[in-house]
């Protein structure tokens, strides 16, 4: 079809116009902090427990990853310094929020050992836009009311588990501004139900990392 001269330049301009126009830009990438259970640092990266069976590390990842989070997860050397890698964990979330992450996309997902890390991070990060879940993470020391975690925390607790207790003692004396919520399940893996990429733990992990409730 051929256009008369006249025409050509105003629906060129128009063309040029609709192109300009803006996108709507996509929402921010949502980023997940796996801190790993303690067996991982003293047998490697995929350890296997005579009473809870092989700890399927790399397998949990890529469900996390295939959920569309960006997942950072260290391997931790043996004996690392809870403490000392909480300070770690603390600069990795201010190096995040530092490119321009929002706090509500970043979460911290810690089981066993990694859960008492993520405990200490919350209690340093001091941000109660972050988000974590603390996986068969809290043992007696839950008790302890010094301890004052801060952010939108869930606490998944395996009901036959003997190692991961419920936090909802250390729920009683969080800082101001903080969010809990505690859900139990029954698979009957002890702390073993952590151990593989099982829907029973991973469904709430992704709704809570998502912005939802599980």
């Amino acid at each position: 079809m051929h256009l008369p001269p006249v025409i050509r330049p105003a629906l060129l301009v128009a063309l040029t116009s609709l192109l300009a126009v803006p996108t709507p830009t996509a929402p921010p990438a949502r980023y997940i902090i796996y801190l790993h259970g303690r067996i991982i640092e003293d047998q490697g990266r995929r350890p296997t427990s005579p009473d809870f069976g092989t700890y399927e590390y790399d397998a949990i990842l890529d469900t996390l990853r295939h959920a569309g989070f960006v997942v950072l997860s260290d391997q931790r050397p043996p004996k690392t310094n809870a403490d000392s890698f909480a300070t770690h964990v603390a600069a990795q979330v201010d190096s995040l929020l530092g490119v321009g992450v929002p706090a509500r996309a970043i979460t911290v997902v810690g089981f066993s050992k990694g859960g008492w890390i993520a405990i200490l991070a919350s209690a340093r990060i001091r941000n109660p836009d972050i988000s974590y879940v603390f996986l068969g993470a809290c043992g007696a020391w839950a008790y302890e009311p010094t301890l004052h975690i801060i952010g939108r925390v869930l606490a998944l607790v395996e009901a036959s588990d003997s190692l991961g207790i419920s936090c909802e003692p250390m729920f009683a004396h969080q800082a101001p501004g903080t969010r809990t919520r505690e859900v139990r399940l029954h698979t009957g893996l002890r702390h073993g139900a952590f151990f593989r990429p099982d829907d029973a733990w991973l469904r709430p992990v992704i709704a809570w990392a998502g912005g939802r409730e599980p």
